[in-house]
This record gives structure tokens, sequence and C-alpha cells, in this order.
């Protein structure tokens, strides 16, 4: 016994992040709480014209369903963050899971559309609000090396469960009706408290002794005093407002420019199947360290907002019923940078504002999308309405995208240094991706936040 306790003693405490192990269910997990969320909030539209039929109500009136649910989870996620930062991840995430559930369960009751709303968008958007920052901000803490590969492995989980969720949600829809469709779904979405029990405590050296005390200091507030994540936010804020745009009228701008409806149908599959591939190829670049995250960051981005602008542009289909080549070609290309960009917005952010501060900046980071994502669509149909066609509509977003991106280049290290800098070929595990030399690990995660005084070379 004395000897096992001496052997204890003499055990040095973890120097940082594991970079593996446990992190790769923890990944797993983001994984499954990315599908059980954006997933299916991506496949919830399918239930919407029964909705409609059954209330009696317009199809303008039911879409205020799935679009009070993704305001709720995204505008409420710094909350999920800041209780996590109190209480820890896992609590926070299991009863977030249990108020999904509840939410689909009480709005398979429904009695109005006033219901559904209360329990769809109220109840089930907090509860997604309580899980996805809290997991995904986790995981960052689990990595250091492979961080954005694993960022990235988490993200797919949307599109892996929008190919599985959506005929699967039809199916149900056919054989149980939307009552029963929305009990069985309550009961899949209660799948996200085993996910938050996953969800391991990790303590690392440079976390704050004690947890922040006041609701401005849980929400994580003070980050905005940090000039580079301040200049991150807003470049942020700039990208969603043209980033979610193609998710709700790719389709339709695919079918004004003549191609027929499996011909819109194939679009949008090149444009996701690009996403979701870009994601894992972009994250293992990433954590090669050849070049710094802020630099990929504002790049992917710029190319996204091209991407747009080209999908915009290309001319009408020649024929009805033809493929669209110049279309396919343009939206794959949007696919591949969007994808590539959605990793590194979440995987810079513990070389902005240290490992103990990730929590509450995925949650910031959430809600600052949010405010662009409920600007960029209404915009977008706006533009439609007025012109005639998508062409004005993704010319917009695309340089709403591409003027974050520009504001991405006043992260530190965006732009190529003054003076020469003499990094290593590749960074041993522990080392941050903003770091420009090695550093004892006392520096890199001291409490001002990992790499904050080693940010700028010039």
């Amino acid at each position: 016994g004395a000897l096992a306790h001496s052997r204890t003693a003499m055990t040095p405490r973890p120097a940082g992040p594991p970079d593996g192990g446990w992190g790769w269910v923890v990944a797993a997990t983001g994984f499954a709480v990315n599908g059980l969320s954006y997933g299916l909030l991506r496949s919830l539209g399918l239930a919407l014209p029964d909705l409609a039929e059954h209330f009696d109500r317009s199809a303008q009136e039911t879409a205020w369903v799935s679009a009070l649910a993704l305001a709720v989870q995204q505008a409420a996620s710094p909350v999920g963050s800041a209780l996590s930062t109190r209480w820890g991840a896992r609590p926070v995430v299991m009863v977030g899971g249990v108020l999904t559930s509840l939410g689909f369960v009480c709005s398979a009751f429904a009695r109005s559309l006033a219901h559904v709303y209360l329990g769809l968008g109220l109840l089930a958007g907090s509860g997604w609000a309580l899980a996805f920052a809290p997991a995904l901000g986790t995981l960052s803490r689990y990595f250091s090396r492979r961080r954005v590969l694993a960022v990235g492995l988490a993200l797919t989980g949307n599109g892996a469960s929008s190919l599985l969720l959506a005929p699967a949600l039809q199916f149900l829809l056919d054989t149980f009706g939307w009552r029963g469709a929305l009990l069985l779904l309550g009961a899949l979405t209660l799948h996200l408290t085993p996910c938050g029990a996953l969800l391991r405590p990790l303590t690392l050296p440079g976390d704050p002794p004690a947890p922040p005390r006041g609701p401005l200091a849980a929400l994580g507030l003070g980050l905005f005093t940090h000039r580079a994540f301040s200049v991150f936010a807003l470049g942020t804020a700039l990208v969603g407002g043209g980033y979610f745009v193609p998710y709700v009228h790719l389709a339709p701008h695919a079918l004004d420019r003549g191609l027929a409806g499996y011909g819109a149908a194939l679009v949008v599959a090149v444009a996701a199947v690009g996403d979701a591939g870009a994601r894992l190829v972009c994250g293992w670049l990433a954590d090669q360290g050849w070049v710094p995250l802020p630099r990929l960051l504002a790049v992917f981005g710029a190319l996204t907002g091209l991407g747009l602008l080209v999908v915009g542009l290309v001319p009408v289909a020649g024929s009805e019923g033809g493929w669209g080549g110049p279309l396919l070609a343009a939206a794959g290309a949007y696919g591949l940078s969007a994808g590539s960009y959605a990793p590194l917005v979440f995987g810079v952010l513990p070389g902005l504002v240290g490992l103990g501060g990730v929590v509450q900046a995925t949650g910031l980071v959430m809600m600052l999308m949010s405010l662009g994502g409920l600007l960029g669509p209404p915009l977008s149909g706006f533009l439609r309405d007025e012109t005639g066609d998508f062409t004005a509509s993704f010319l917009v977003c695309g340089s709403f995208i591409l003027a974050g991106s520009f504001i991405y280049t006043g992260l530190p290290r965006a732009l190529p240094s003054c003076r020469p800098a003499s990094p290593p070929a590749t960074p041993p595990p522990e080392m941050g991706e903003l770091l420009p030399v090695p550093v004892p690990q006392v520096a890199l995660l001291s409490p001002a936040g990992p790499r904050s005084t080693l940010d700028a070379t010039c």
C-alpha cells in the first residue's frame, strides 16, 4: 500500500490534453450530439407539411417551428457553456438530452400549433443549446496536435445523420403519422443523455482554480476584452450572414436555373458530400502545422465567399432536365470550401482564448453565427422577391462571407510575419497551433491563455 501510494505521489500530472485515448470517445460523442441536434433539425422540415395540414395553417406559419428551434438552440448556447463551466459538461449535456426528448414528446400530444412552438421550439431548442456547445468545447480540451481533425470528425455528424434521418423520418411519418413520429424522435433524442455521461471531466494546467462568479463572467463575456477574440467574433458574425443561405436556397436556385427536380437534388447532394468530406481532410491538413490556423481560416472563408459568388453567377441550364454541369461544379467547390471552414472556426478558439475559456467561447461563437443565420435567409428571400431570381441573394451573401474573411486577417499570424520566424518542421504533440517556437508547457498553458504571449511575430 505504501509503495503504491509513493508511486501515485511521484506520478506527474498530465502536461496537457491527452490528444487521443478517451478523447476519441469524446469525438464520437460529439459526432452523435451533432447528428441528434443539427442533423435532426435539418430533417425536421419533412414533418412540417403534415403539421400544416392537421392544424390548417400556412407553410410559413409551420416553418417557424424549425426557425424557432434553431434560433433558441444557437442564441441560448452561451447559457449551456456558462452552466457547464459552473457544474461541468457531463450533467449539463445529460439534462439537455432530457429537455430535448421532453420537447418532442410534448409536441406529439399538441392540440394547437402554439403547443408545437413551445415543445419543439422552446423546450427542444433549449435542450440542444445545453448539449451542443459543452460537448464541442469539451472535445477541444481533449486534443492538441489532432484537435482540428477531431472537431472535423464530430462536425460530420450532421451530414451523416441527415442522410440517415431524412428517409427514416419520412418512413415514420408514412407509417405512424406525425404524432407517432415525434414520439419516436423523443425516444431517439433521449440518447443525448448517455452521450453526456461519456464526457469525462478533464482537469488541465491553466484552468481557473474556481468557477467564474457572476452571470457575466460565467457567460464568458470577458473574452471580448481579448483583441484577437473580438476580431474573430466580428468576422464570424459577418460570415454567419451568408453561410446558412445555401442550406435554404441552393435547391430553389437550381430549379430557377432550369434544372429538373432530380437535377436540383443532385446539386444539393454534391455540395453536402463535398462539405462532409472536406471537414475531415481539412482537419487532418490543419493539424500538420504547415500553415497557421488563422491563415487557413481566412483563406477557406474567402474561398467559401467566392464559391457563393460563382454559384450565383452560373448561367441558366441549356435544356429542361439537363444536369447543369457549371452549377454542379460551382456547388461542389462551394461545398469543399464551406466544409473546410467549419472545423477551423472551432479549432482556432483554444489558440485565441486558452483551453480554460474554450467552452464559453464555443457557446459565444454559436450565438454570433445565429445572429447572421437569422438575418441571411430572410434577406436572401427578400432579394429573390425583389429581383425575380437568386443571383443578387448569392452575390450579397458571398460578399458578407468575404467581408468576414477579410476581418480574419486581423488575427495573430493570419498574415505572413514581418520578420522571418523559424518554426520547427513538425511541432511536438503538446504544442499549440499559434506557437512560433517550442516553449515549456508552463508557458503554453499559462492562466493568461495558451500562446497569448507568442501570438504575434510583428
